[in-house]
């Protein structure tokens, strides 16, 4: 799950997919990253992780990093939040074969539209909230298929 700091969006990601394949006990690792190096360390945002705990996923243990080449190693799928972060991670992509790992999350919740979560930071409590709803969409869907063994 890659956003541009890794503070709202992906982090949220991260925690509503981590909620998910708990629930549904698949042997699964996610994880999250941020394209740039702001905030690297930094725990989410305060008012993305209240969004969270109001939908009983607690994100507070998540720290930003910062996404890597060897990412693209570690991890099967790898989904950008927008179509700006979708082009700095294909920028590190050596290959193909690194590039086919790559989907904008909500093509997942609603196919081929190559739609962005918004970016809630500079919001209101309404765009966290937003993001919530969106994400949590498209992870359910990717979590399905992961149960059903007909991801990518």
């Amino acid at each position: 799950m890659v956003c541009l700091g890794n503070i709202c969006r992906s982090p949220m990601a991260h925690g509503i997919m981590r909620d998910k394949i708990k629930k549904l006990e698949l042997n699964v690792h996610v994880d999250s990253a941020g394209t740039s190096s702001y905030h690297i360390g930094s725990p989410p945002d305060l008012r993305q992780q209240e969004t969270a705990r109001c939908h009983n996923i607690d994100i507070s243990d998540l720290r930003a990093r910062q996404f890597t080449k060897d990412d693209f190693a570690e991890f099967d799928l790898i989904y950008a939040m927008d179509s700006a972060n979708l082009a700095n991670i294909m920028a590190l992509s050596k290959d193909e074969n690194e590039s086919k790992k790559v989907f904008m999350i909500l093509n997942e919740s609603q196919p081929n539209k190559n739609l962005d979560v918004p970016d809630p930071y500079y919001g209101n409590d309404d765009g966290f909230e937003l993001v919530y709803n969106l994400l949590e969409q498209a992870c359910t869907v990717i979590a399905k298929k992961i149960a059903d063994g007909t991801y990518r």
